[in-house]
């Protein structure tokens, strides 16, 4: 499999001749929001917080009939914990190139994702990310200067994806595919693999995904497992449900959970949401309660383990 996926970018890459392009547009979207949340059990209590983002997408046709697209992300504080903010406000950088008959290479910059890692979030949209305290679940490789190849279709309603990521930590190079079925009307099914490669650990990640909308409902499934090649390190799982509900065409109600079993770990880290929200115009109005227990793989009550609970409340605008 590592073969056929080399095969196919060293195909791709080759037919990257010099060639002029047909002048393209530029274009800039955006997006800003305002929020108040406050987490219970917590030092950081309760604070406003806001969003912002400006994408930069520009593409042209060249010579040879090849499409070739570059988009730019400006997200102020999105990277301020690299050394020395070197990267902030600058966020993901991207250049695609692609054509029918040949797929669509993306190679990325900065903020790019592995074949796993695109599909990973978990059906109720990573709970785990909003003040739990919860450690953050593994991922494939994905980092700087990684690419993407989606391949040319040639099943209807199947979609082929590989990528390849440089090695970190001095650890050979990484890869991971996946694949994507939505023949049936209001199913979506995927299935990923990926690896991460360091000196002395290395790491296999699968991850499993499910979603089928009938009239107003629509209930998603995911579960990934994060396993290690030698016995001496810690293996984790994370499953997640989610039940959406379309009140109107503005109004909709979600419940979902998150479950991360950490091997070795007497408690379990779980979560669950209730989120309400209301779209009008480029307007999202959205209100939701989270519920943790187990921050920590603990149930002793501190301000980074145990029990908490959280409310937010934001407006996000789309321009």
């Amino acid at each position: 499999m590592n073969t056929f996926k080399k095969i196919g970018l060293t195909a791709l890459a080759s037919s990257l001749v010099v060639t002029s392009a047909v002048a393209g547009e530029m274009s800039v979207a955006g997006g800003a929001s305002i929020g108040l949340k406050n987490t219970t059990k917590s030092a950081s209590g309760k604070s406003w917080t806001m969003g912002n983002q400006l994408t930069f997408s520009g593409s042209g046709e060249l010579d040879n009939g090849m499409n070739v697209s570059l988009s730019f992300v400006i997200d102020q504080g999105d990277d301020a914990t690299t050394t020395n903010n070197t990267r902030d406000p600058f966020d993901s950088h991207s250049v695609t190139v692609s054509s029918d008959t040949l797929g669509t290479l993306v190679f990325s910059g900065e903020g790019g994702s592995s074949a796993q890692s695109a599909i990973d979030t978990t059906a109720a949209g990573d709970l785990w990310n909003n003040g739990s305290g919860f450690t953050a679940p593994r991922a494939s490789e994905a980092g700087d200067n990684s690419m993407m190849y989606t391949l040319p279709t040639f099943v209807e309603d199947v979609t082929v994806k590989a990528s390849y990521s440089p090695g970190s930590a001095g650890g050979s190079s990484a890869t991971a595919w996946s694949l994507g079925y939505t023949g049936v009307e209001g199913l979506s099914l995927d299935y990923a693999v990926g690896e991460t490669n360091t000196v002395g650990s290395e790491q296999d990640h699968t991850t499993m995904k499910a979603s089928y909308a009938i009239g107003s409902f629509t209930v998603g499934y995911s579960n990934s497992e994060s396993i290690y090649d030698n016995s001496a390190s810690v293996d984790e799982e994370v499953s997640s449900w989610n039940l959406a509900y379309t009140v109107s065409d503005d109004i909709s109600v979600s419940y979902g959970t998150e479950t991360l079993e950490t091997e070795g770990s007497a408690v379990d880290e779980e979560a669950s949401a209730i989120n309400v929200s209301y779209t009008t115009g480029g307007v999202t109005l959205s209100a939701t309660t989270y519920e943790f227990s187990g921050a920590g793989n603990s149930a002793t009550e501190s301000p980074t383990t145990g029990d908490k609970e959280r409310w937010a409340l934001s407006a996000t605008f789309a321009f």
